[in-house]
């Protein structure tokens, strides 16, 4: 297999670079046909420092937001696939998806606490089985996208077809691109 071309990224094959790989990852990465890492600054880990470091564009990376849901008592928690250059519609087709009467970004410390990832890395490869994962069309119809690794250390390249098939992952409109 030859590693994609995604601006000056230096890729290895996931599977045999695991210790650049939050542990949920590493486990869950075999999976994956293709999957690529490479390592990175953790001070560049954020969306656009990355972007502009190593000439990705946001349409080449996507964010993983993790949203909790909650109707009556129940909770229900969703990680999120929106491009960079996009803004998650949790009001509208995120709650209406999850079924829930109020959706909102899950306080940072549980996501990272539930998914065993760093906040700034968090992906949606490896997240709990039980979790939907939301993965916007635009997200499913790139050829390749930069996604977090579980670690800010790092970050994983993933066809966008292989982000709509992880396990739970269910692709449609959850985003609307920035203006």
């Amino acid at each position: 297999m030859t590693a994609p071309t995604l601006g000056r990224l230096d890729l290895l094959p996931a599977a045999s670079a695991t210790h650049l790989l939050a542990a949920p990852v590493a486990a869950a990465v075999g999976g994956l046909d293709d999957a690529w890492v490479c390592a990175i600054d953790p001070d560049l880990a954020d969306t656009a420092e990355f972007g502009q470091a190593f000439d990705v564009p946001p349409e080449a990376s996507a964010n993983c937001v993790v949203v909790l849901g909650r109707r009556g008592d129940d909770e229900t928690l969703a990680a999120c696939m929106v491009l960079a250059d996009s803004r998650l519609d949790v009001n509208k087709a995120v709650r209406r998806h999850l079924d829930v009467r109020k959706c909102s970004f899950a306080p940072m410390d549980r996501a990272t606490s539930e998914t065993q990832m760093e906040h700034g890395g968090i992906t949606p490869v490896g997240v709990p089985s039980a979790w939907p994962v939301l993965v916007d069309e635009r997200v499913a119809a790139q050829p390749w996208v930069v996604v977090g690794s579980g670690l800010r250390r790092s970050k994983l390249v993933l066809p966008g077809a292989a982000v709509a098939s992880l396990p739970g992952a269910v692709v449609g409109a959850f985003a609307t691109p920035l203006p």
